[in-house]
């Protein structure tokens, strides 16, 4: 499995057959590496290396896996046998490689709780932001109707997210760099387009604020005593979180905030998530978002009673 074998799985009789590549992820990745003993799903791979021509073979589909459980079979899946929803392309099947080291990220809410706070600021101090896409878009309709729209402002609930890799190996961005994106406004290159999502929800569950920071560069910022730091984001250095370092976002830094110029005061759900895509592996994603309660006036915000869990 280490190597790259295709996921095997065995029904009832004792069957043994292969299993369906639709919609295969690191979440049921991990499962499965778990379950072996094997560690931690580095890759889920969606492949025809290992053949599988004969449709037969495919035992399993429709696996759908939350991550944490203890075996596939306990996640949910289409009757054992029965593949009629799996892809045409035949020959693809699932795979998945395991390693012993993994990265783990961790939020720190309490960071953020600290440190949010609200700011009124003109839309000509906002013109790097705006091309950015990083204030929601009543912004730009200003922009295109408003002669004078630079002498508008846009309140900005601003917070510091600080993320700290607590696992046993560092956190590398999935994207090559080759095709890492320089980004002029803040004069280095973004090696992830979603590494972070900030959300506001009213008490209906509806998403009613978000945060449009678009990319982000990943750099070791705070280290642990004995640890020292390897990841820069200046001089298109490597980017990436080491074991025992952190990646802060700092409230002062561009795009670090909500557009919530157009809420209205009350009571809300904040929710922040990190890796929210699960497009890099980690040991568990259960301690990657935190969801809290957010008080808004007239004049304050106020996270508070923030949970940990999962994007």
């Amino acid at each position: 499995m280490a190597a790259g074998n295709a996921v095997r799985f065995a029904g009832s009789g004792t069957a043994w057959g292969t299993i369906c590549a639709d919609g295969w992820s690191l979440l049921e990745g991990n499962v499965v590496c778990r379950q072996l003993g094997l560690g931690y799903a580095n890759d889920a791979i969606q492949t025809d290396y290992f053949g599988g021509s004969n449709r037969s073979e495919i035992l399993l589909s429709g696996t759908e896996c939350y991550g944490n459980e203890t075996s596939l079979g306990d996640c949910l899946h289409h009757e054992v046998g029965w593949h009629s929803s799996c892809s045409e392309r035949g020959t693809h099947v699932a795979a998945v490689t395991c390693v012993d080291v993994m990265a783990d990220l961790a939020f720190d809410h309490v960071e953020m709780e600290q440190s949010l706070h609200l700011e009124d600021r003109l839309m000509y101090l906002l013109q790097c932001a705006m091309e950015e896409n990083c204030v929601a878009s009543q912004a730009y309709e200003i922009q295109r109707d408003n002669p004078n729209w630079h002498l508008e402002t846009r309140r900005l609930m601003k917070f510091t997210a600080r993320v700290l890799n607590t696992g046993t190996a560092d956190f590398r961005p999935h994207i090559p760099k080759h095709l890492w994106e320089w980004h002029l406004c803040h004069m280095h290159y973004h090696s992830m387009e979603v590494f972070a999502t900030f959300d506001i929800f009213n008490g209906q569950g509806v998403k009613v604020a978000e945060g449009h920071k678009a990319s982000f560069c990943l750099e070791d910022n705070q280290c642990l005593p004995g640890t020292e730091p390897k990841y820069a984001c200046a001089n298109y250095g490597d980017q990436g979180i080491s074991v025992n370092c952190a990646d802060i976002y700092r409230h002062n830094i561009d795009c670090q905030w909500v557009d919530i110029s157009e809420l209205d005061f009350g009571l809300y759900t904040l929710r922040v998530a990190i890796n929210p895509e699960f497009k890099v592996p980690e040991m568990s994603y259960d301690n990657n978002a935190a969801i809290c309660s957010l008080l808004y006036t007239e004049t304050y915000a106020r996270a508070y009673d923030c949970k940990i869990t999962r994007p």
